[in-house]
């Protein structure tokens, strides 16, 4: 990966085989775009190889609900090259893989969000990342379909490059967004007030200072930054419901 390399817009698009899924992540790696700057999701991905010790229970996950378990047979070599791949339970989608900071975003997404009052789903997420309500609503029905969704964050500069890459290998209903997809705290996080406001507004002043005392111990340890979130959110999960504004801000009685 090139130093000067910066993510600064999303390019997104539809792939309807698991095998394009396969090609577009192995051209975009060997285009230096960091497997830290690519998501990826779908429901159908089969592999015969199981891949061992690459999650954990930590990753099933929807708002503290906890259902299912595991399928490390789902995934392909290539998509564990990502970072955080795990499962989720998307209302009005069912169970997807998803991988990349796409996952993260998920874990942190109100069960009110997700679930929609209009049974948006999976469009409501799409949306605050950028995409306009048509592609978004196009996005769900093919993942529902079992197709693949994949994102890419990349350089403004070699936007129309990396386009063409995606598009060659298959991408279709391709969007770019002009901003690449938020992050819980660039590196470690400084306090509350360096937490990014999509996460600090769904966080009580107390979920604030949870979430940050364990992204930081995770970040010391593995400086993955993915990972950190995803452990935040899972202590949140753990300590906290929602409240009727889609808040983490009730506090859970521990016995």
């Amino acid at each position: 990966m090139a130093q000067a390399y910066k993510a600064e817009q999303t390019i997104s698009a539809v792939f309807k085989e698991q095998a394009q899924i396969d090609g577009v992540i192995r051209r975009l790696l060997d285009r230096d775009v960091s497997r830290d700057h690519i998501s990826v999701m779908g429901q159908n991905f089969q592999s015969e190889t199981r891949i061992s010790g690459f999650l954990t229970k930590k990753d099933v996950i929807l708002g503290g609900l906890r259902t299912g378990a595991i399928f490390g047979s789902l995934f392909g070599s290539l998509l564990s090259l990502l970072s955080g791949v795990g499962v989720l339970f998307i209302p009005f989608v069912g169970p997807i893989v998803a991988a990349g900071p796409i996952g993260a975003i998920l874990l942190g997404a109100t069960s009110g969000a997700l679930a929609g009052s209009a049974g948006a789903g999976l469009v409501s997420v799409l949306m605050a990342i950028g995409l306009p309500e048509e592609k978004a609503a196009i996005y769900q029905t093919r993942l529902k379909a079992g197709e693949f969704v994949l994102m890419a964050e990349v350089p403004a500069d070699r936007t129309g490059e990396y386009q063409l890459l995606i598009e060659s290998a298959g991408g279709q209903e391709i969007h770019v967004v002009d901003r690449p997809l938020a992050r819980a705290c660039e590196g470690l996080c400084s306090g509350v007030e360096g937490l990014s406001p999509e996460i600090r507004n769904h966080l009580s002043e107390s979920a604030q200072k949870d979430f940050v005392e364990k992204y930081n111990e995770v970040y010391r340890e593995h400086e993955d930054s993915l990972e950190s979130e995803k452990a935040a959110w899972d202590i949140i999960h753990e300590r906290y419901d929602e409240d009727d504004n889609g808040v983490w801000s009730k506090q859970k009685v521990t016995t």
